[in-house]
């Protein structure tokens, strides 16, 4: 179980800057381009991933640790905020296996609505690039929650013996 948890503290980390960048980014550029109504609602989203990774490296303290007790709301922020961030994860991978799929479609969409001087510009590698990242980051995403449940069931079971 340890292992499994060395595992999950990996993409606990990795989920929790990834996600914050895109957090930060979203505020960021929403604040300058949309208005902060139109940013708020995918910071959320976003940061329901930041709050599930957190919930669990507090889990692994818990599980490395058994003097460390384990917060009373932790436990319920895994579960709830896993089954936000599952979904989230399907969604993010499903839009990264479209955008691969239909590349070719989405270029012919961006070089429209592109100004004159980027209507040469290829950016069929880059959009692979990200919907291959997308994808990669959704199975992070995927793993990390179903194995925190995974921990936390046997954090219960081990705690009831």
């Amino acid at each position: 179980m340890l292992t499994l948890s060395k595992f999950s503290a990996v993409l606990s980390w990795f989920n929790l800057v990834v996600a914050g960048i895109f957090v930060f980014c979203c505020l960021l550029f929403g604040l300058r381009l949309l208005g902060l109504a139109n940013a708020l609602i995918p910071a959320v989203l976003l940061g329901s991933i930041v709050l599930h990774s957190y919930a669990a490296l507090q889990l692994r303290k818990s599980i490395v640790n058994p003097s460390v007790p384990l917060s009373s709301q932790t436990p319920a922020g895994i579960r709830f905020v896993g089954y936000v961030v599952l979904f989230l994860a399907v969604l993010y991978g499903a839009s990264g296996l479209a955008m691969f799929q239909h590349t070719q479609e989405i270029m012919k969409q961006m070089q429209v609505q592109m100004p004159p001087e980027y209507k040469n510009v290829d950016l069929t590698g880059s959009l692979r690039g990200g919907s291959v990242f997308l994808m990669l980051f959704s199975l992070s995403i995927l793993i990390n929650v179903l194995l925190n449940f995974r921990l936390l069931r046997w954090y219960y079971f081990s705690k009831a013996e």
